[in-house]
């Protein structure tokens, strides 16, 4: 990562209370000519009320392709590199503090989620959770449930850990038609 990219991530980071934005990392700019469906994402917290509840969507008409699965794959091994890469960038000196631990997560949540995107992978919905605490004499399990179709979605998962802290990371990819 280079020194700009973590100066405008320190610098996010002290807009405590701020949402980050995808226009502030290393998310390159799709090419204006290729034929690509701009998407809304949302980002939503745990300890923020719901107050994008009231914003309105802009309507997105689409016609059935009557296709039944994906064209590609989701692929996995690439998501995993993504995981690893972001969280060793982000995390590998960090030393646990709440509070900034609580605006990391969104900002890689958000970084994570632009990487996948850019792969430009058509047909699925990207789902990122992020889980970061405090590495002590504890344990902690996370389990997820999902109802989905085994043959077409799929998850990658990466664990990381440092002398003061651990951190998860869950992509998953459910396609939908």
């Amino acid at each position: 990562m280079s020194d700009v990219a973590k100066d405008k991530a320190a610098r996010l980071l002290k807009k405590r209370g701020s949402i980050s934005s995808l226009g502030s990392h290393d998310v390159k700019p799709r090419d204006s000519f290729s034929k690509t469906k701009y998407s809304v994402s949302t980002v939503s917290y745990i300890d923020e009320p719901g107050h994008h509840d009231d914003i309105q969507r802009p309507l997105v008409k689409e016609e059935n392709t009557y296709q039944i699965g994906p064209k590609m794959r989701f692929p996995v091994a690439t998501v995993n590199n993504i995981l690893k890469d972001v969280l060793t960038s982000y995390l590998q000196e960090e030393k646990y503090e709440a509070d900034l631990c609580r605006q990391m997560t969104k900002t890689i949540s958000e970084v994570i989620k632009g990487r996948v995107k850019e792969l430009m992978i058509k047909g699925y919905k990207i789902i990122v959770l992020i889980f970061i605490g405090q590495l002590n004499d504890q344990s902690m399990r996370v389990g997820s449930r999902c109802i989905w179709d085994p043959a077409n979605d799929t998850f990658a998962s990466f664990s990381f850990k440092n002398s003061s802290l651990f951190a998860l990371a869950n992509v998953y990819a459910v396609y939908y038609e």
